[in-house]
């Protein structure tokens, strides 16, 4: 794991993404349940090994672990949890690989009632949400009991009578208890935004552990908590993102298994083999079918079925479904719904009339919607869990359901003729000198604005469609000769002067400041960027060059690219992060605030369907967690109007905030200047504990320089090295 990876995806060079796929990969095939994502970063971060040992070699303190009993109340656990399970003996650690909502209410043929589909935790009945501000949710844990080596894990023997038991494990092997969340938004919180929180809170001490092979802090270069979670939720997308790459891998969610394992369970004839599968596929298409009448048309039908208690109803499944195989077993059987889905219908509508959905992926292993006749049942994508068991039991408002289909708009900015204006610097006998911030359009259209004085010099002396050569200079870019010079025509008199035909170097983005020089009688203009003194990442972008924060806040948003500037096509997450940063008030270092009780009305232009409006609530509660967004206050006038800061008499309203995080660039030891292109060939190592042979011991000097190593992490009095391992001290690598 390298610094680089906590910096996204994108900055990942090549060679590290196809050493890390490399690995990834092994572990998902040597591990007999399927791989989150969340169990990916932590095979990465806390050094799973491939011999069969596991984490059985790597520092983790098992003290550290939460204690969990089955049947109890406890604190809501996500998946790549490590947590020890109490007996009445020795204590079982594990790590969660798996978990789903396990509701009473699911009937042990996986037929479901139509409002427990997409409901939220602590829902108490048809459309009724509950009134606990911690609500809870009955929830299954998978544990993996031998993912610590042979030397921590009990024996089959011992496993077998906790099964029998029932007291501290189920009969399958499995956890289930009352999941008590800390708040609404908590319990809507995606898989990997609630393992970073539970890694900052109930296991940071695991996080942040000198011990492990390199540390969350040296990645980062900070201990502060906003660095920490940013730099841990670009980890985890990182693992997810090149799992989801894999040839040799497929994706149920943030879940990955081996092609290998599906293909050769399709080809299985024995129980929860290829023909049950079918079987299982035939009976979702079918579900919703109605039965012949005499007379009349064939009543409207909904049926809801969940996946993992359905497989249980196969003969000869019960012994199938124990232990880490139940995992795997629900994951095979949703790719293969899915891929007949996608294979055998139009966008879920099967030939029969019946129209087959996902409709919510975490309760019962997943929730399958089958519902006839399909032609007047539109949606979207068959594959995104659209809750709509829950929703229709909910209060409707009239005209609400027309508005299904509705899209979100693409107004355009209200602030956009007073954004990124150019500035004259210098009017002298021999050159003019002026500077403005490009624009997304400048970078579609290939275009660059004149300002008026040189716009009508160039005419005057060269007529209205003049050819003149604009040449580049980016310090610290990759520009060949080639892409320094543009040959462009100017359009003047027209009553928007520009240069068209322009070419942008790929590595310019909307608020790049370029400071333009042309002298005066000359067909050349000269455009120059400046460095900054040290890079800094802003969202997914590594920006060594000056900029215009609020240009970049506008206009480098989700769906904002040279292809195109739409809304189209974007998920909820996605939206709420384009509509806060091209809607909100704007502040002059880039910070955008809107309304939050106003941001379905910004998105689509209306009112959306309440099922759109949940959906953006439960992205806005992510971001929040993540810290991609955060919360502010502000006050409404009588007008409408919002203001921040709240104004004193004023009533005040809650608003949701876009705040441009700068991360530092970590650089090679010793490196100066912005990172670049050219020093991808150069590697940051920080330092990192390294296994010793047999009957080898560190020296002194390595142990004082892991005291210094863990003092730096914001260990006080300093760690001691644990046996069998020496400390390598940072360093670079590479030409």
């Amino acid at each position: 794991m390298t610094a680089a990876m906590a910096e996204g995806y994108d900055a990942v060079p090549g060679l590290e993404r196809e050493r890390l796929l490399r690995y990834l990969e092994a572990v998902v095939a040597v591990r007999r349940a399927p791989v989150h994502a969340a169990v990916a970063f932590n095979a990465v971060y806390f050094g799973y090994h491939l011999n069969g040992d596991g984490y059985g070699r790597s520092p983790l303190r098992l003290d550290d672990f939460p204690v969990v009993t089955l049947g109890a109340r406890a604190a809501a656990l996500p998946v790549g949890a490590m947590v020890c399970v109490a007996t009445g003996s020795d204590p079982l650690y594990a790590e969660i690989l798996y978990k789903e909502g396990t509701h009473p209410d699911v009937g042990s043929l996986g037929d479901v009632p139509a409002w427990v589909s997409g409901a939220p935790a602590g829902a108490e009945g048809p459309g009724r949400q509950g009134a606990e501000a911690s609500p809870r949710r009955r929830e299954l844990l998978v544990p993996d009991p031998n993912a610590f080596g042979p030397g921590v894990s009990l024996s089959p023997a011992q496993l077998r009578r906790l099964r029998t038991h029932r007291r501290w494990i189920n009969e399958d092997g499995h956890i289930v208890i009352d999941a008590c969340y800390p708040s609404r938004e908590a319990a809507r919180c995606g898989d990997l935004s609630a393992y970073a929180d539970y890694l900052l809170t109930t296991a940071r001490a695991q996080l942040l552990s000198p011990y492990v092979p390199v540390s969350l802090a040296e990645l980062v270069g900070s201990t502060h908590d906003d660095v920490l979670r940013i730099g841990l939720l670009r980890l985890l997308d990182t693992v997810r993102r090149l799992l989801a790459s894999s040839d040799l891998l497929r994706m149920w969610g943030p879940y990955a298994v081996t092609r290998e394992a599906l293909a050769a369970c399709w080809r299985d004839t024995g129980p929860l083999g290829g023909d049950d599968l079918r079987t299982l596929a035939a009976a979702v298409e079918h579900a919703a079918t109605p039965s012949r009448r005499r007379y009349g048309l064939a009543a409207p039908v909904t049926v809801y079925t969940a996946v993992g208690p359905r497989l249980r109803a196969f003969p000869g499944a019960e012994e199938l479904l124990k232990g880490v195989e139940y995992a795997a077993a629900v994951c095979r059987a949703n790719v293969t719904l899915a891929d007949v889905v996608q294979r055998d219908s139009a966008q879920g509508l099967f030939a029969n009339g019946v129209r087959v959905t996902l409709d919510d992926a975490f309760e019962g292993g997943g929730v399958w919607r089958s519902h006839y006749p399909g032609e007047r049942d539109r949606t979207g994508d068959p594959l995104d869990p659209a809750g709509r068991g829950w929703t229709s039991t909910t209060a409707t408002a009239p005209g609400q359901a027309q508005e299904q289909d509705q899209e979100p708009v693409d107004a355009p900015l209200a602030d956009d003729a007073a954004l990124g204006l150019s500035e004259l610097l210098q009017t002298g006998e021999d050159e003019i000198v002026w500077r403005l911030p490009l624009r997304l359009a400048h970078l579609i259209d290939g275009c660059l604005p004149l300002r008026s004085p040189i716009a009508g010099e160039l005419r005057t002396a060269f007529g209205r469609r003049p050819a003149l050569r604009l040449e580049l200079d980016h310090p610290g870019g990759s520009l060949d000769a080639a892409e320094a010079v543009r040959h462009t025509v100017a359009e003047l008199g027209a009553g928007a002067d520009r240069l068209t035909g322009v070419v942008w170097p790929l590595d310019f983005f909307p608020g790049l400041v370029v400071q333009l020089h042309w002298l005066r009688g000359s067909r050349v203009i000269r455009a120059v960027t400046t460095r900054l003194d040290r890079a800094v990442q802003v969202g997914h972008r590594v920006i060594g060059h000056c900029y215009d924060p609020c240009v970049l806040t506008r206009e480098d948003a989700p769906g904002s690219d040279r292809n195109g500037d739409t809304a189209a096509g974007l998920g909820p997450r996605q939206l709420v992060l384009r509509t806060v940063r091209r809607c909100g008030l704007l502040t002059p270092d880039g910070h955008a605030l809107l309304d939050r009780s106003g941001l379905p009305l910004a998105v689509y232009g209306r009112r959306p369907a309440r099922t759109r409006s949940t959906a953006l609530e439960a992205a806005v509660a992510e971001l929040l967690a993540e810290r991609l967004l955060e919360p502010a206050v502000g006050s409404r006038d009588t007008t409408g109007r919002p203001h921040f800061p709240a104004r004193p008499g004023e009533r005040t309203i809650p608003l949701i905030g876009y705040r441009p995080a700068l991360i530092r660039v970590i650089q090679p030891w010793g490196a100066t200047g912005p990172v670049t292109g050219r020093m991808r060939g150069v590697q940051y190592v920080p330092g990192h504990l390294r296994r010793l042979l047999p009957e080898r011991s560190a020296s002194e000097a390595q142990r004082t320089a892991f005291r210094e190593h863990c003092r730096r992490l914001g260990k006080a009095d300093g760690w001691e090295l644990p046996e069998g391992y020496t400390f390598v001290t940072q360093y670079t690598r590479g030409r």
